[in-house]
């Protein structure tokens, strides 16, 4: 698999997503990443393929085959191709449009595949939800939150496990594979450097 911390990342984008898409490579090439590009690299080669449920579909596949361990994917809107990342098993795909989001997709929800729609988010902005979604890791930032990351495995395991014939005979009742109690409470103050 191809890992993150290898800095090894998957991409995807249809036409619309294309100039978002290439700002954010840009940005992490400069700092060493090694990029996997599936979907439009010539916006002036047309090609059915590279519509954008069926490249969600093909990351989503990646993703769920285990030949990567996360991947940026970019429409218009990030919802389309999103939409086709999220019917592969395994997938955990978020749209995101700002930088705590991203922290928030990786860090509470262990989102592995980030969508991001060129229409809404700059270049700049794209390269900062980039940033804070690839150098984070499930858990970071809620050490002081007990049983944050235990709480919120619990979820990725069971989407993980679920199977909706299974859901749907238990009385829409999800099996639980685990339960760990989650009490919110206030981030302490920040250290000053």
């Amino acid at each position: 698999m191809k890992m993150v911390k290898d800095k090894q990342i998957l991409v995807a984008a249809d036409f619309a997503g294309y100039p978002l898409k290439e700002a954010v490579c840009e940005h992490l090439r400069k700092w060493g990443w090694e990029i996997t590009d599936i979907g439009v690299t010539d916006p002036n080669v047309e090609n059915t393929e590279w519509m954008f449920h069926r490249l969600g579909l093909r990351v989503g596949a990646m993703i769920a085959e285990g030949e990567f361990e996360r991947a940026l994917i970019f429409c218009g809107t990030g919802m389309g191709i999103h939409i086709g990342a999220s019917k592969c098993p395994r997938v955990h795909a978020g749209v995101v449009e700002s930088v705590p989001a991203a922290l928030r997709a990786i860090t509470g929800n262990n989102v592995n595949v980030l969508s991001m729609g060129a229409f809404y988010v700059s270049p700049a902005m794209g390269c900062d939800i980039a940033d804070a979604y690839l150098y984070h890791n499930f858990g970071d930032g809620y050490e002081y939150c007990p049983n944050f990351y235990e709480f919120h495995k619990v979820a990725v395991d069971e989407l993980n496990a679920f199977d909706y014939e299974e859901y749907k005979k238990n009385g829409f009742k999800v099996k639980h594979l685990g339960d760990y109690p989650l009490v919110l409470i206030d981030k302490p103050e920040p250290e000053l450097h």
